[in-house]
């Protein structure tokens, strides 16, 4: 680990002969690990998001309260949207500054949503392609965004092409985190990629970042929303066979994502020892096994449906994550703005599905090759061992390929795998994020080997974008929903599952999120003293 990290006390010893996790420490810096991002530029990446969360504010964000998600103010104070859902008008929080002092203004705003369109290297222009003008902007017919006018330094409007419900929505993720012009025009290409080229306004700041071994970011003291209630952020990065659970028992984490400890994990799940120091939240996010339209015989409804009715998705949710999940059984899982809790359950029938093969016309069945890249999980590899069991059962003869993930990515991305599986987790609380990455589009519907051919069905989908009446655009969804799965069975759905963590006891106020990051924001989490550890 980097020398500017933290030393770590020595831990006395836990039941077993095992490190206690309330090891005491000399710093009030949060201690855990995580994956070294390419860069910290929030236009230009689509993951790896600690630094961008906790560096930079963005115009709203989503909170959660009570295991609900709302969206609140952060750097704009409030905002109107006009009638017709076209304009918005928003008035940003006064005495905003980056934390290299210059004053957060709208000319900030509009330079964050300029850059956010035309940069050529751009991972997260949908969040504002809605805006008047962005098309234009972006195929470099203008160097104008049309739908942006600055009413004064504190206040803008940005006016929509067309109504867009999911417009605020992602004005809370990480992509559209809000820039400062003079240091990144002044930065170029490096913005992002040192402390000194990451400047935001949030209750961090990036301060050391060493290549494969770590970053720190100190607490911003001067930070509009207030100082954060921890000292600062120690960030190791993941070095191959690092042995991360002794590293927390050890006391040298205060937080460990269990997702990457894989079976590891149980030592943490099962028992009374550490139980105390697991904490978890549950993802809004669902796993799913997707079924290729474009390829014999899963071009027969009544053989996606046989493949449906031949799984125990309980069983499947065993073997991948130990039960810990909720079966789902459409597209919007439990937490997710349009969940039908009241949508029918897919049930096991072995029966069922032997009886709409034979009605297809494969009364001994087919062959299908069920893929899987070379990083996939071990257990979801167990389940997909158990899943292809289970289809050998009703005669599918299913084999199993691993494929190096390049390759898997590349096949899936051309609409070339008959079947696989994959978890999608929100971006933002919104159905449109979920629906439209998978069926919004022809392209989206083969980049996912899905290949879904109901054009009707798609151009609803994208329409119900436009939907203002919030009920209206619920029961659309909802019908979309069940027509795509329960009626066309477009894919499988088996579960969404809960994300646990590892918490020394020094730690205090630490909350999961609920979205698909594993990224979190750490403003509010704080070191207890130690007299107050164990009360």
């Amino acid at each position: 680990m980097a020398a500017a990290f933290c030393l770590i006390l020595s831990a006395c010893a836990g039941p077993g002969g095992d490190k206690s996790p309330s090891a005491p420490k000399t710093s009030a810096f949060l201690t855990f690990l995580d994956t070294e991002p390419a860069l910290a530029d929030p236009q230009r990446i689509s993951e790896k998001y600690t630094v961008v969360l906790n560096v930079f504010d963005r115009l709203a964000e989503e909170k959660e309260e009570d295991g609900h998600n709302r969206m609140v103010p952060s750097l704009a104070d409030s905002w109107e949207v006009s009638g017709d859902g076209l304009v918005y008008t928003f008035r940003l929080h006064p005495g905003v500054t980056f934390s290299n002092g210059a004053a957060l203004t709208a000319e900030d705003v509009e330079f964050t949503f300029h850059r956010l369109i035309s940069h050529p290297e751009s991972r997260n222009r949908d969040l504002a392609m809605s805006i008047l003008g962005a098309e234009a902007l972006r195929e470099k017919k203008t160097d104008k965004l049309a739908g942006f006018k600055i009413i004064d330094d504190l206040t803008f409007t940005i006016t929509l092409a067309y109504p867009c419900a999911t417009f605020l929505e992602g004005l809370t993720t990480p992509g559209a985190s809000i820039l400062d012009k003079e240091t990144t025009l002044k930065a170029g290409d490096a913005f992002g990629r040192t402390p000194e080229t990451t400047v935001g306004t949030g209750p961090f700041v990036l301060t050391e970042w060493t290549k494969y071994k770590g970053i720190v970011m100190k607490a911003n003291p001067k930070c509009w929303s207030g100082p954060p209630k921890c000292d600062g952020l120690s960030m190791h990065f993941y070095a191959e066979n690092s042995p991360l659970r002794q590293m927390f028992l050890n006391g040298e984490l205060d937080i460990l994502d269990l997702d990457k400890l894989g079976i590891d994990a149980e030592y943490f799940l099962r028992g009374d020892i550490y139980r105390k120091n697991v904490i978890r939240g549950h993802r809004v996010g669902i796993s799913y096994i997707a079924l290729n339209q474009s390829l014999p015989p899963l071009q027969d409804v009544r053989v996606r449906k046989a493949l449906q009715l031949a799984l125990d998705r309980k069983t499947l949710m065993q073997t991948a994550i130990s039960n810990r999940g909720i079966l789902e059984n459409g597209i919007f899982p439990r937490g997710l703005k349009g969940h039908n809790p009241g949508l029918p359950e897919i049930p096991f029938d072995p029966a069922k599905a032997r009886q709409l093969l034979q009605e297809a016309g494969y009364p001994d069945g087919f062959d299908l090759t069920i893929s899987y890249s070379d990083t996939t999980a071990q257990r979801v590899k167990e389940m997909l061992r158990l899943t292809a069991a289970m289809w050998k059962k009703i005669g599918v003869r299913a084999s199993l390929m691993e494929m190096e993930n390049r390759s898997f990515l590349n096949r899936r991305n051309h609409g070339e795998l008959a079947c696989y599986t994959g978890t999608w987790s929100a971006d933002y609380n919104d159905p449109d994020n979920f629906i439209s990455a998978f069926f919004g589009s022809r392209e989206n519907s083969l980049g996912r080997s899905l290949c879904y051919p109901n054009e009707a069905v798609m151009k609803r989908v994208v329409d119900a974008r436009s939907i203002v009446d919030p009920e209206a655009r619920i029961r659309e969804y909802r019908f979309l929903e069940k027509k795509i799965i329960q009626d066309d069975a477009a894919w499988i759905p088996l579960y969404s599952g809960y994300h646990f963590f590892a918490v020394n006891e020094r730690v205090n106020g630490f909350h999961v999120r609920w979205n698909g990051w594993s990224s979190n924001r750490y403003a509010d989490v704080s070191i207890k003293a130690e007299a107050d550890r164990g009360n």
